[in-house]
């Protein structure tokens, strides 16, 4: 019989969690770190990303920011109250959050505003071919497969590793003073609200995941929720690339034809 899981030290703190998630958190640690030192950071915090590039990120990364939320109605919907504790938990969880998440779509967009990209670009612009491989992730994985795996993939890998990225970009003073000091403060609320120091979602989602499946789940159960980690990193890092590559395409092809 699996063993109920019950948080005891602190949230923050790996050592809280049960062995098997301490080790999937390591396992998967390589593959997020490709994500925290991909180029496009650097070019960020150098404020010497340009503005292509800058619009492919703004617009192919939306999809996943306006429907983050929707994600997160996934989950709560396979939630049933009295159920277990790790559904009790989800469901307090998800229903206090979904609201945070729509006012940070808002927060995006006035990002991308600020680093030049118009709302209406945001909105309704087609994003580059490929930048919709971590959002078709979290469709499919917060739709189709359990609960655990959903929170996993969707709150605990892409919220935590953007936490990562979001501290490094936020803490340049030169990408702060990249931006028009008109509405600049508003620009960088996305990120200020996403650096990891200040967002405990991650943790959050990590507890509720070890609730749902306790301390000692089968090994089919833990090395499944192992690999929807991983492919949220995967896809992320794709996303990545794909903004940058549209870019490099694009300007291939018009050096070829010119």
């Amino acid at each position: 019989m699996n063993a109920r899981f019950e948080l005891t030290g602190s949230q923050t703190d790996i050592a809280s969690y049960p062995l098997w998630a301490q080790d999937m958190v390591s396992s998967c640690e390589d593959t997020r770190a490709k994500i925290v030192g991909h180029e496009m950071w650097s070019a960020m915090i150098a404020a010497t990303l340009d503005p292509e590039t800058t619009r492919n990120f703004m617009i192919g990364v939306w999809p996943v920011i306006e429907r983050f939320p929707g994600y997160m109605s996934h989950s709560l919907l396979k939630t049933r109250y009295g159920r277990s504790p790790g559904d009790d938990l989800a469901r307090r969880w998800l229903v206090r959050n979904i609201r945070v998440e729509q006012n940070h779509a808002e927060y995006w967009l006035n990002w991308a505003e600020s680093a030049g990209v118009s709302r209406e670009d945001v909105l309704r612009a087609e994003p580059a071919k490929g930048t919709q491989t971590l959002a078709q992730w979290c469709e499919e994985v917060s739709r189709d497969d359990s609960l655990a795996a959903g929170i996993a993939a969707t709150n605990y890998a892409v919220e935590g590793a953007t936490g990562d990225w979001s501290q490094i970009v936020y803490e340049s003073a030169a990408y702060a003073e990249s931006l028009p000091i008109t509405g600049r403060k508003a620009g960088l609320r996305w990120l200020q609200l996403h650096a990891a120091y200040d967002d405990t979602h991650p943790w959050e989602a990590l507890e509720i995941v070890c609730t749902l499946l306790g301390s000692n789940p089968p090994v089919d159960q833990i090395e499944h929720i192992k690999e929807c980690v991983r492919r949220s990193y995967v896809s992320m890092s794709i996303t990545l690339d794909r903004c940058m590559d549209a870019t490099a395409s694009i300007r291939t092809w018009n050096e070829a034809a010119a």
